[in-house]
């Protein structure tokens, strides 16, 4: 390593895994499973690949699979939390992450919307969800104290975290949410993250908008960093402004900077490309112009 240590040196071919969502509208009718292309071209935008991670494999085939990637999304969807393959699988993936970071391999987890859910549920080995007003919301972050210590906005300037909690430029599409008054009360919860921003629904309810671990690199919005650059709805326009734009990089480039730190791979090339989504077909779902790959 020319006298380097490997905390110096990064990864500059990170592979990132997506973890593959159940269809549950009428794309049901067309497969089993999906893969929001947005959520791909998110993380590809900061200089990484992306690997698919399908439901229903065997433990083994996904203890194979984390030791070929350098770090996983659980993207946001429509699941249960508890009992459902997604969470199956993203359980599998949580537990193998915290056990290789506690031996010094550094492994990052990150969940968008219901993937923030069910890491508080994985954490907490429980469903804490209530049902809140809050879908179809652009939101300014209200930061927590908590928040000047964090990593995840380290690299916003003071101004941009100003606007930032001024301004309504995080995308919110969820029906359910941990509240602030759950999140403290569960001490597995409270001790295990640090409580960035919340943020206040339709009816006065304030939840749970964005966090991360004290000790390991798990990280959570119940936003969509995705969305500024990738969904389109006219309700929602105020998303795609330049420092909405500006937030979505940041976190992806956030993201894709711990993924730097992983040094899993595959030896064989050919393998290696085998996992990688970009050798699927997507298709534009017509319903609601998502673009998707199907499995």
């Amino acid at each position: 390593m020319n006298g380097q240590t490997r905390e110096r040196i990064l990864n500059d071919r990170p592979i990132i895994g997506i973890l593959a969502q159940h269809t549950v509208d009428h794309l049901s009718k067309m497969a089993q499973t999906y893969v929001s292309s947005s959520n791909v071209r998110h993380l590809e935008s900061a200089g990484c690949r992306v690997a698919v991670i399908r439901l229903f494999l065997s433990e083994s085939e996904y203890e194979k699979i984390f030791y070929s990637i350098n770090g996983i999304l659980f993207p946001g969807g429509a699941v249960d939390l508890e009992n459902s393959e997604f969470a199956r699988v993203a359980g599998i993936f949580y537990r193998l992450a915290l056990e290789a970071c506690d031996q010094g391999d550094y492994f990052p987890v990150w969940g968008t919307c219901l993937g923030h859910q069910l890491l508080t549920a994985l954490t907490a080995g429980e469903n804490l969800l209530s049902r809140t007003n809050s879908n179809n919301m652009a939101l300014p972050l209200d930061f927590t104290d908590e928040a000047k210590s964090c990593k995840m906005f380290r690299n916003f300037t003071p101004e941009s975290t100003r606007i930032l909690s001024e301004t309504p430029l995080t995308g919110n599409f969820h029906k359910y949410s941990v509240t602030l008054e759950t999140f403290k009360a569960n001490k597995k919860l409270s001790l295990f993250y640090r409580l960035i921003s919340t943020n206040t629904d339709r009816q006065g309810v304030t939840f749970v908008s964005t966090m991360e671990a004290f000790r390991y690199p798990i990280y959570g919005t119940q936003w969509h960093p995705e969305a500024n650059r990738y969904f389109w709805n006219k309700s929602m326009d105020i998303l795609h402004s330049s420092l909405g734009v500006r937030t979505s990089f940041l976190m992806a480039e956030f993201f894709v900077s711990e993924a730097r730190k992983n040094f899993h791979h595959l030896e064989d090339e050919l393998e290696e490309d085998s996992i990688l989504i970009d050798q699927y077909a997507h298709t534009v779902d017509r319903t609601d112009r998502r673009i998707v790959y199907l499995f």
